[in-house]
């Protein structure tokens, strides 16, 4: 995916969004409404692909989990550790983006109220629908969180068939998954014509109020991640890893400057090797619990995705009362934790919640277009989880071996 040209669509869109909004020019605003179709083939082309694709990387990485039982006392901690944390990340996601859209500019939906599906099921009714009477069903209508349901429901039985038959079905979707990443990469390089299609027409109606927007969403995401290290992942290192925070942080200054620059755990895991032991942790923990980390441990994209989810439902005029909020951390605790490694697939990921809220997709095309900045801090933020997970579980395992710790 070219982030250069990306950003070069996305400048285009909004410079021409705006000339429209800014002069009233008829010709402008009907050559902004005339590009939205290139956006909506874009989008559609996500929409092809992502069902299918949060299917297989569930299943594979549900499968995962399930072998953690061969693993014992070690695989069970880390799993624990990054379910811990990955329910405050959301929270502090919320939280933080709640409260930045005091800073937001008031601008008219993008999308008209009749687009907008507003009926708020009953606490009874949404727990009976995440139960899908047919899975084919739900999928053709897009309703991803029950997909999502009986894909884990479907992926911890196959954890229990015989070996031969676990490995066939688990290859099978590892293979679907890795075919899927590659169209959607294919899809991902028409991303600065789908920007560009996508940004035009929402700019035009909103003006430069949604610049202001888009600021302070990108710097409620930023402040929100540098909260979960200092509220989350620090305390818990020095509560149950033994390593004070000062330590911890000069320790592993590596990582996150690798993870900020390459964006992608699996290229950092050498440097997390490295500094985890260099800051004595055990061989046999941090080889076991580093490498499983990078595969499905994702503090960072959980908060970056409930903040997005907060912004756009603003952004589209959607209410969030108490019941959709609780729908939509379940579906972002399953979603983060199966992001597939393919740039842009913590926001692609985020479809599942905003199914459930009720917000249009098309709002993921506009992040898109911006996702570089959120990207880097996110990825630094996520490999600090992946180090702070190892931390942790070395110290619990170091305690409970009766050997002091650091």
């Amino acid at each position: 995916m070219n982030t250069r040209a990306i950003l070069i669509g996305l400048a285009l869109g909004l410079g021409l969004g705006i000339a429209a909004s800014a002069t009233g020019s008829p010709a402008l605003m009907q050559t902004a409404e005339a590009v939205e179709p290139l956006g909506q083939v874009f989008l559609r082309a996500i929409q092809m692909v992502v069902i299918p694709l949060v299917a297989a990387v569930v299943f594979v990485g549900v499968a995962r989990i399930g072998d953690l039982r061969k693993l014992g006392r070690l695989g069970g901690l880390a799993v624990g550790f990054f379910w811990i944390t990955t329910l405050p990340a959301i929270l502090i996601g919320m939280v933080v983006m709640t409260f930045a859209l005091n800073f937001t500019a008031t601008v008219p939906p993008p999308t008209s109220g009749a687009e907008i599906d507003a009926a708020t099921p009953g606490v009874v009714d949404f727990l009976v629908n995440l139960v899908p009477r047919n899975p084919i069903e739900v999928a053709a209508d897009g309703t991803l969180l029950p997909l999502i349901i009986f894909i884990v429901l479907l992926a911890a039985a196959t954890t229990t068939l015989p070996a031969e038959k676990r490995q066939l079905l688990t290859s099978f979707a590892e293979t679907l998954g890795d075919a899927l990443i590659r169209l959607m990469t294919w899809i991902l390089w028409t991303a600065p014509v789908g920007v560009f299609g996508l940004a035009a027409p929402v700019v035009a109606q909103t003006g430069m109020a949604m610049l202001q927007n888009l600021a302070v969403y990108i710097v409620a995401v930023v402040v929100g991640l540098f909260l979960l290290k200092g509220l989350v992942l620090l305390p818990l290192v020095w509560a149950f890893g033994g390593v004070r925070p000062g330590r911890f942080i000069r320790g592993t200054a590596g990582t996150y400057m690798v993870g900020f620059t390459t964006t992608t755990s699996v290229g950092t895991l050498p440097m997390m090797l490295q500094e985890a032991e260099k800051l004595g942790l055990s061989k046999s923990t941090f080889s076991l619990v580093l490498p499983l980390a990078a595969s499905i441990n994702r503090p960072g994209s959980a908060l970056f995705q409930s903040t997005s989810l907060v912004f756009l439902a603003a952004m589209y005029g959607v209410p969030l009362d108490a019941g959709l909020i609780a729908a939509a951390v379940l579906a972002l605790f399953l979603a983060s934790m199966t992001v597939a490694p393919v740039p842009g697939s913590s926001i692609m990921s985020m479809a599942p919640a905003l199914d459930v809220v009720g917000v249009p997709l098309a709002g993921l095309g506009i992040l898109l277009g911006i996702d570089r900045v959120p990207d880097v801090f996110r990825s630094a933020a996520n490999v600090i989880g992946h180090m702070s997970a190892a931390t942790t579980v070395d110290g619990v395992t170091r305690r409970g071996g009766g050997r002091e710790g650091r």
